[in-house]
């Protein structure tokens, strides 16, 4: 591994960087014991002629090291060599936003993604010591028809190119951060290293909630249950067409641990003492806040239908009729909590069932902002300004927060710099 002059250099290869919250996360969680490094990163968003998250990136960042092209076109000899290839890979197929009926898991366009990751690694001939990967928690199940297979079938496939691997479904509210968002992530520890080793030696709970990178990062209590252990100890082609085949449940919980082919699981709850965030504490001023965000009178009678329970009749686009019913959401959202997820569509002034709207004096309501919609993914204030506001809460949408990955990365880096 490389190292710099007072500590340990972690070169970081940052895959479907987006606006740079892996790259972000990574650079707060340098301190004393290592100094992340990006030397490599990648951002392209297919069939659009402006490649906005990447202008971000790059007004943010540098131009160093970036490359704005498809990733299927680049060669693995031409990313730098590294230590750590992270990446949030495209998970529309897999989204909450998703009807179950669209949910296409690796077989989707988005899916199929996840192959480059392989490639790059089967390619390289110097494999990265690790790997953090993020996706959305609906991965554990997916696809419909076959509950768990997508992941069964990744984690195969690293454990076939010599990695271990460790999970965990975080929600960031839990640990005291400002959005209520929900995302597992993987790390990965290649054969060659000492995390490797630690592992396929453990007990896989104590792993769970004592000795792991993620225990460390996130600490937790396994549930009454006992793990589940299984094995994927087959040729990919027969997994995928075998794995949870007729199963209503995916046997994949929220933590667990995949080393030489066989999967230990279990339910964990998280361990955390502190206070939690409130939504108020990361608004603007109101004289700070555009008149553009405030809602009008007229327009708030749609506003609450649409957060408002419903029971009622429908017409689908053939004429078929149905009774359609839903909930109420609270209405405006609670100022003395963490944030509601926040989606893609938070921008534009149409009214939303899902779009957030707050009120600090009982009167006027209004949407979130782009600095307010940053400050919830704990990025800086302003990070994506030059792009519209519409285009800012996409990105927002689509981030990550940036705090989870600053602890995995403290807590990496510590196990990095002991040997274990």
């Amino acid at each position: 591994m490389a190292k710099g002059k007072a500590k340990q250099v972690i070169r970081v290869a940052e895959l479907f960087a987006g606006v740079g919250g892996f790259r972000l996360g990574l650079e707060r969680a340098s301190g004393k014991d290592a100094r992340f490094e990006v030397v490599f990163s990648n951002q392209w968003e297919p069939a659009r002629r402006k490649q906005h998250a990447s202008e971000v990136y790059v007004s943010r960042f540098g131009a160093t090291h970036h490359t704005n092209q498809d990733i299927a076109s680049v060669a693995a000899k031409d990313i730098a060599d590294h230590d750590l290839l992270v990446g949030g890979f495209p998970c529309q197929d897999y989204s909450v936003a998703s009807t179950l009926k669209n949910s296409h898991g690796l077989q989707g366009k988005k899916g199929v993604l996840w192959w480059q990751i392989h490639r790059i690694l089967s390619e390289k001939k110097r494999k990265p010591s690790y790997l953090l990967l993020e996706n959305v928690d609906r991965l554990l199940g997916s696809p419909v028809g076959q509950r768990g297979r997508d992941l069964a079938v990744m984690l195969r496939s690293l454990d076939q190119l010599g990695y271990a691997v460790e999970w965990r479904v975080v929600n960031a509210a839990e640990y005291g951060m400002p959005q209520r968002r929900r995302r597992v992530f993987l790390l990965g520890y290649h054969k060659t290293t000492a995390r490797y080793k630690a592992l396929r030696k453990s007990v896989p709970a104590d792993w769970l909630t004592l000795d792991g990178t993620m225990a460390h990062a996130f600490p937790a209590e396994l549930g009454t249950r006992p793990l589940v252990q299984f094995s994927i100890a087959q040729e990919l082609d027969a997994l995928t067409k075998n794995f949870g085949e007729r199963k209503g449940r995916s046997p994949f919980k929220n933590a667990g641990i995949m080393v030489d082919g066989v999967v230990f699981t279990g339910a964990v709850q998280s361990n955390y003492g502190g206070e939690p965030a409130r939504l108020g504490d990361h608004l603007q001023p109101t004289d700070q806040v555009p008149s553009e965000y405030f809602i009008l009178r007229k327009e708030m009678p749609q506003w609450r239908y649409l957060k408002g329970s419903k029971s009622e009749a429908r017409s689908a686009s053939n004429g078929h009729k149905y009774a359609y019913s839903e909930g109420a959401m609270v209405f405006p959202d609670p100022l003395d909590r963490p944030s509601r997820t926040i989606i893609t569509g938070e921008g534009g002034r149409s009214a939303s069932r899902f779009k957030h709207v707050v009120s600090t004096d009982g009167k006027r309501f209004r949407r979130l902002t782009p600095v307010e919609l940053e400050r919830l993914n704990m990025f800086p204030d302003g990070h994506t300004a030059g792009v519209s506001d519409t285009w800012r809460a996409f990105f927002m949408g689509n981030a990550l927060v940036v705090g989870v990955v600053e602890r995995i990365g403290k807590a990496l880096a510590a196990s990095i710099a002991k040997g274990v």
